[in-house]
């Protein structure tokens, strides 16, 4: 009979699988809304229901101890980081192939290895120097400067990543003071009040249509249940195994772009995707075995 030990790769290939399923629900339910609602609507709605979803979750399970105010300017300057970026992802997938997003979305593991000795005083080591190299070639190869122009889509897909890698920063230094429902917790609130302010100073805050309300929830819920396998996989197994199966959103949204959408998958977007994809690999491989790395 298999062990436990031997079933765990293929549990946490499986929670994986759900948290790929989660991404790519989340950006399609984005499209769906995008012509009623803009971004601060969606993340006004969005993060209204998560304050739900957590609220619910805490109370069935007796974890509202866990929540606490502890470090409040870092909580608000992660969450108003990742507001902001969330805000430029999701202008992002309004105005550029999915795919494009998503590439660039990528890079944002490789920006927490140039801005975590800034932040964190952590060592870059020629490992992660590599990684973060192979990634701005990625990053050329996509946006090609020069060549059409770099459009605001790109732009803002480019920034959210930035963005992105300032809230990995921001939670790992709360990490030491709160819990994962606490970080939680304070995300949804504060982001509700971020989202329902902007979306308020044209004077009016649009409801979501019947038809849209769905989508609506689904982003809610796909947001929240993305990390949450993640963290599950993550407890499965080693990051080695469990990161590579997130790779796998690119070719899947890709080929849902192109199904849905039409979209065209091109050469730049396939050699720059692989090689952002090759950096974060590199990376995650180093990181499993740090002592074998060495201080550039």
């Amino acid at each position: 009979m298999p062990t436990t030990t031997e079933t765990r790769p293929l549990l946490a290939a499986a929670w994986m699988m759900g948290a790929v399923a989660a991404f790519t629900l989340m950006a399609v339910a984005g499209r769906m809304v995008s012509h009623e609602l803009d971004t601060f609507e969606i993340l006004a709605w969005r993060s209204l229901i998560g304050v739900a979803i957590i609220a619910a979750t805490l109370t069935l399970r007796g974890g509202w101890g866990a929540v606490n105010l502890r470090r409040p300017g870092l909580h608000l300057t992660r969450n108003l980081t990742h507001f902001v970026a969330q805000n430029l992802w999701f202008h992002a997938l309004f105005t550029i192939p999915l795919a494009q997003v998503f590439a660039l979305e990528f890079t944002a593991p490789l920006w927490v290895l140039i801005l975590a000795p800034l932040l964190l005083a952590e060592r870059l080591t020629r490992a992660r120097a590599l990684s973060a190299g192979l990634g701005f070639l990625g990053i050329l190869l996509i946006v090609q400067p020069g060549a059409a122009g770099i459009s605001a889509g790109l732009a803002a897909a480019a920034l959210a990543a930035v963005g992105f890698a300032v809230t990995y920063i921001c939670t790992k230094k709360l990490t030491a003071v709160a819990e994962a429902s606490c970080i939680l917790w304070w995300m949804s609130v504060m982001q509700s009040l971020m989202g329902l302010a902007c979306a308020g100073l044209d004077g009016r805050i649009a409801l979501p249509s019947a038809a849209a309300a769905p989508w609506v929830a689904v982003l809610g819920a796909t947001g929240l249940g993305a990390h949450f396998c993640i963290a599950k996989a993550l407890r499965l197994a080693p990051a080695t195994l469990v990161m590579p199966f997130d790779f796998l959103r690119l070719p899947v949204i890709a080929v849902v772009g192109l199904l849905l959408y039409g979209e065209p998958v091109g050469l730049a977007l396939v050699a720059g995707s692989a090689l952002i994809l090759a950096g974060n690999y590199i990376n995650i491989r180093a990181a499993d075995r740090p002592g074998r790395a060495r201080p550039a």
